[in-house]
Parts: C-alpha cells; sequence; structure tokens
C-alpha cells in the first residue's frame, strides 16, 4: 500500500531530521501536517488515510533469509513492520514502533533516506517504484548497485512468490514499469543490467546518474503594507480551500488569520500562496 510505505518513510525521515534516531523501542511520530506538505494532499485527506494506514500497517509483515549459523542452510523468517501503532484523532498524528526485527534491515535507510529523498517519491504511484528507487539511492554516492540476486531482488520490491513468476511478466509489469516512473518522476536517470547463470536470468544491477538540477526562479521580493497584510491574512483563513490545506487542528479563524498574516511577511510565501490570492482577486 503506497500510503503505508509513505508513513513509513516520514517516520524514518522525522526520525533522522530530529536527531531522534530508530531504536526498538523508539516511539515515532508522523504529523497530517507533515504529510500534507510533502504529498500536497488535503487536510480531510491526510487525515483519512492516516487512520487508516495506522490501522491496516499492524497487519503488514516482511519477509527476509538468513543462513542459518548451525547448518549453513537458508532460512525465511516473517516479521511484522511495528509492534505498536496508534492515531491521535484531533491532531491527526501517527505513533508508531518498528519492531525488533525490522530496525536492523532499516538502518541503513535511515542514513541514507530523507525529506529530500521523500519528496522525490511523493509523485510515484507504483509501490514496486517506490521500492526500487529506496533501494538505489543506498548507491547514490556511487552511482552503481552490485548484483541483485533474483530472488532476494524479488522479495526487496514486494513481489510475492506466487506473482509475475515469468520473466516477461516480471519486466513488463514490475521492473519496467517501476524504472519508467523512477527515470519520469525522481531525481535520478538509471538502467539496468541483467546477469544470467547459464542461458538464465538469476539477478540485475543498476547504474544510475543524479538529473541536472534545473535553475530555480527566485521569487519576486514583493512586500504587503500593514493593511493588505490584514486584509489578505483575514481573507484566506476563510477561504476553505486554504484553510484545508494550512490550519492546524483546533485552530480558531482568528489565530489561523494571525498566523497567516506573519507568514506573508516572507517574499517567499507570498509567491508560495500566489494561485490562493489570485482565486480571491487579491494583487500584491
Amino acid at each position: 500500500d503506497t500510503v503505508e510505505q509513505r508513513l513509513i518513510l516520514l517516520a524514518i525521515a522525522e526520525a533522522r531530521e530530529t536527531g531522534q534516531g530508530i531504536t526498538e523501542n523508539s516511539l515515532l511520530e508522523v504529523h497530517a501536517s507533515s504529510y500534507i506538505n510533502t504529498f500536497n494532499v488535503e487536510k480531510h485527506t491526510a487525515y483519512t488515510v492516516l487512520r487508516d494506514a495506522s490501522r491496516s500497517l499492524f497487519d503488514r509483515y516482511v519477509t527476509y533469509h538468513d543462513i542459518n549459523p548451525k547448518t549453513g542452510k537458508d532460512r525465511s523468517f516473517h516479521c511484522r513492520w511495528v509492534d505498536k501503532i496508534g492515531y491521535e484523532h484531533q491532531s491527526g498524528v501517527v505513533f508508531l514502533r518498528f519492531t525488533q526485527d525490522i530496525v536492523p534491515l532499516i538502518t541503513r535507510l535511515e542514513e541514507n533516506f530523507t525529506k529530500y529523498e521523500i519528496q522525490q517519491v511523493s509523485k510515484l504511484t507504483s509501490t514496486y517504484a517506490i521500492r526500487l528507487y529506496e533501494l538505489l539511492i543506498q548507491w547514490r554516492s556511487s552511482g552503481q548497485t552490485p548484483v541483485f540476486n533474483l530472488s532476494t531482488f524479488r522479495q526487496q520490491l514486494g513481489v510475492e512468490a506466487t506473482q509475475y513468476k515469468t520473466m516477461s511478466n516480471f519486466k513488463t509489469y514490475v521492473l519496467d514499469f517501476a524504472l519508467k516512473q523512477v527515470n519520469e518522476l525522481t531525481d535520478i536517470t538509471a538502467n539496468y543490467q541483467q546477469h544470467k547463470t547459464g542461458r538464465t536470468i538469476s539477478g540485475f544491477s543498476f547504474t544510475f546518474k543524479q538529473k541536472q538540477e534545473r535553475k530555480k526562479v527566485k521569487p519576486k521580493k514583493a512586500s504587503l503594507t500593514e493593511k493588505q497584510l490584514d486584509l489578505f491574512a483575514n481573507k484566506l483563513a476563510y477561504d476553505s480551500a486554504f484553510s484545508s490545506q494550512f490550519s492546524e487542528a483546533g485552530e480558531s479563524y482568528e489565530n489561523f488569520a494571525k498566523r497567516i498574516k506573519q507568514l506573508l511577511k516572507d517574499p517567499v510565501n507570498l509567491d508560495k500562496y500566489s494561485d490562493y490570492l489570485d482565486n480571491l482577486d487579491l494583487k500584491v
């Protein structure tokens, strides 16, 4: 589920950027406001999907393999992503704690995944594309991955053993589809090489490079008079389209307007809210 993946990634990024880190005892928080700003959804949508994801994520599990040190044989384990998850309805906050077995598996992802990377996956609609991007950026510094064994790679992308069993279906509906989204909608361009054992494809490796950044257009420096600030802030506070995106739970119109007034003193925010101002026929 895409929302569940987004929830996990936001939790990881928040833990990293706040310095909290992730241990088996960490109770992490994901706020609806963070989900709204990152994935550009409306307030009521964020509250609904986070509530639903907080219920469904508890039942999700991951499968991983290791080698039995006593026998040297491969063994397969299933473990839940979280052992505790809750939702605070009034404020739209999800609280979650990763399981003991999951924490070591996401440590490397925590080191590499920031809110910048989450912005890159925010437009991806395929869960396979999100997981492919997560996997690739762990080798961002070199732009080249090792060879992923086919069975391991399928698990890393979240493909069940009964799904897309033929190579043609796997490429068409998983790998090529995911790669197309990554190349079109994120900050990297990637290609894969297939590796064979005899005549059978047994693994894949990837090379990728960073796209050139487009030059950012600097927002026009503009300032509002005190009278304009009061007028614009009051109009925006009562505008349903604007308030659904930017108001906070339980915030009164008066307090919301005061907060907007302070935000409008920054030219960057004037540019950010320009579409809403235009819709209200408010000219800077």
